[in-house]
């Protein structure tokens, strides 16, 4: 299943703090953020996905504590689930400032640990301003309150996209060079070229040897193995289900004959050697230390999972110039199906958000503190850094960075004490409010030309493309129902779809490595298709196909009204 929602941007590491103190701010700020943290409102935060923290004396936080007369420290997974987390907060009572449960926010919700914002949202126009009352009034739980904030749904003026930062088939570019860029759109094509490649490129030029295609499919990040099967059918990222756009009609993706088709390659991958033997067990950590040693030739997984740790090592270690990183290819299971890997606007994920708890003594504060994160000025703080340290001013106004301002942001301990996005905040996506860059560097099109690789250049150039999006290929939203994983990643297990989902997800989670590393594959398919029709699937489908239809049956009602 897919996760894309937590498209965006940036993912970083530590375990959970709690409760945030209030401190008085003072009108003497010094330049040492360890003297002045005590001259700063101090709020916590807990993020329910693995995260790196910043340093204490970090340099931009330390500016927009300056300016907001707020730090938030912020906390990460550590080593835990998302379900271990939340269930050891709602068992103690304590809780940080800030929060974003994930998939574990109904739980919050329904244990009362959070703060209703409707009274606050109208006070704080900045905040009000990222989505219109049709949107805010999507947010509303079964008590009409809204409880979380979404950070990743906004886009403000028009959008600018460059990267594809969802999911996709990777390859590396060395490999596309080496075939001379050939035509490559088909799951056979794709691993034919993989084979072929490595039968003539076994190890890297240091004689490490080269891993042809491996599997994340650690925990929730599991999607890199499981949903496939939607994309290869022409597809885009509904995430639990395929919604036809034409009938509106749900169909389980995980029972197609091009799931069957799609898991039996794998399975002949695996017995050929081009299939990672370790990915079942394999974690996070060790896949993303793989990708960043440049000797992993292809995977499917999304842009963001692994990116700004992997890309940023395989730049640093200038193994870009040795065509190591990745580009997407418009893979399907038939060269007749026309891909949607990529999908053009803005997707509103509404089954979680920024929230805040119930134990955070100064609410106002906190939305001020949000508010103020989406100021022009802090929000350019935020995500291109400082003006001449991190990026210059150009012809027009235009931010574009030099050579070793992108190579300094590549380095892990650099970004730690110097960089702070308040990554999982509210921000905008889109064109900044001065009408000529783009909110995020990655959208900023000349910079992120630029800052391409030579390597990456000249694949971009063989397939007629200038960004990774242009490689796919781009269409609309397919209807107003999409993303449909919204609905299913905010199922209580009180109900039966809940329940009925979270065994399909065990089920699956439990099969599909063994499938893939199957002595028989067909008796071992048959195996699962059996468990997994033991869990009752229909009852999920069933809630999905009524939810699809309520959707479509809202949008309608309300272009009527307007």
């Amino acid at each position: 299943m897919s996760k894309t929602i937590w498209i965006v941007t940036i993912i970083l590491l530590i375990g959970v703090i709690f409760a945030g103190t209030t401190v008085k701010k003072s009108s003497d700020n010094t330049d040492d953020m360890a003297d002045s943290d005590k001259n700063y409102k101090e709020f916590t935060a807990f993020f329910a996905v693995p995260g790196t923290a910043t340093v204490k004396d970090n340099d931009i936080k330390k500016e927009i504590g300056d300016i907001t007369g707020v730090v938030v420290e912020e906390t990460w997974l550590d080593n835990r689930t998302a379900s271990d987390a939340i269930d050891e907060l709602i068992a103690s009572g304590e809780y940080p400032d800030f929060i974003d449960a994930g998939e574990e926010s109904v739980r919050l919700y329904e244990a009362g640990a959070l703060v209703p914002l409707d009274d606050y949202i109208d006070k704080y126009p900045m905040i009000k301003e990222l989505f219109d009352e049709r949107t805010w009034d999507l947010l509303r739980q079964s008590d009409g309150h809204i409880y979380w904030i979404p950070q990743f749904s906004s886009t403000y003026g028009e959008e600018r996209v460059c990267v594809h930062v969802d999911e996709a088939f990777w390859i590396q570019t060395r490999v596309l060079e080496w075939a001379g860029y050939p035509k490559v759109c088909t799951l056979d094509q794709y691993f034919d070229l993989i084979e072929e490649y490595y039968a003539a490129n076994a190890t890297m030029p240091d004689g490490s040897a080269i891993i042809p295609y491996t599997i994340l499919c650690d925990d929730w990040r599991y999607f890199c193995l499981e949903n496939a099967p939607q994309f290869l059918d022409g597809y885009p990222n509904d995430g639990v289900a395929i919604v036809d756009p034409d009938t509106g009609k749900v169909i389980d993706y995980n029972t197609t004959g091009t799931a069957a088709e799609y898991f039996k390659k794998l399975n002949e991958e695996y017995k050929k050697g081009i299939v990672d033997p370790e990915f079942y067990k394999q974690t996070y950590d060790e896949y993303i230390s793989k990708l960043s040693s440049g000797r992993v030739l292809g995977m499917v997984d999304q842009w963001w999972d692994f990116a700004y740790y992997a890309e940023d090592a395989i730049k640093l270690a200038g193994l870009d110039e040795e065509g190591c990183q990745y580009v997407p290819l418009p893979i399907t299971i038939r060269e007749d199906i026309t891909n949607q890997w990529h999908n053009s606007g803005t997707v509103f994920h509404g089954s979680s958000g920024l929230a805040i708890t119930k134990s955070c003594e100064d609410v106002d504060g906190a939305l001020k503190f949000v508010s103020d994160l989406l100021e022009q000025d802090v929000h350019n703080l935020r995500f291109w850094g400082i003006e001449g340290v991190d990026y210059i001013i150009g012809d027009g106004g235009l931010f574009k960075k030099t050579k070793g301002m992108r190579n300094q942001a590549y380095d892990s301990e650099y970004k730690a004490s110097h960089f702070c996005q308040y990554s999982y905040f509210p921000q905008w996506l889109g064109t900044s409010r001065d009408g000529v860059n783009a909110m995020k560097p990655d959208g900023q099109e000349v910079e992120f030309y630029d800052g391409l690789s030579n390597k990456v250049k000249k694949c971009l150039k063989a397939y007629g493309a200038q960004t990774y999006v242009e490689m796919l290929g781009s269409h609309p939203s397919p209807g107003p129902w999409y993303p449909i994983y919204t609905y299913a990643q905010n199922l209580s297990e009180t109900t039966v779809e809940g329940e009925t989902y979270s065994r399909m997800t065990e089920c699956k989670q439990n099969y599909l490595p063994k499938v893939v590393i199957a002595n028989n594959f067909d008796k071992t398919w048959e195996e699962y298709m059996e468990a997994y029709k033991s869990c009752h699937p229909e009852h999920f489908f069933q809630a999905v196909q009524r939810e699809v239809d309520r959707r479509i049956e809202e949008a309608e009602s309300y272009e009527q009204d307007e």
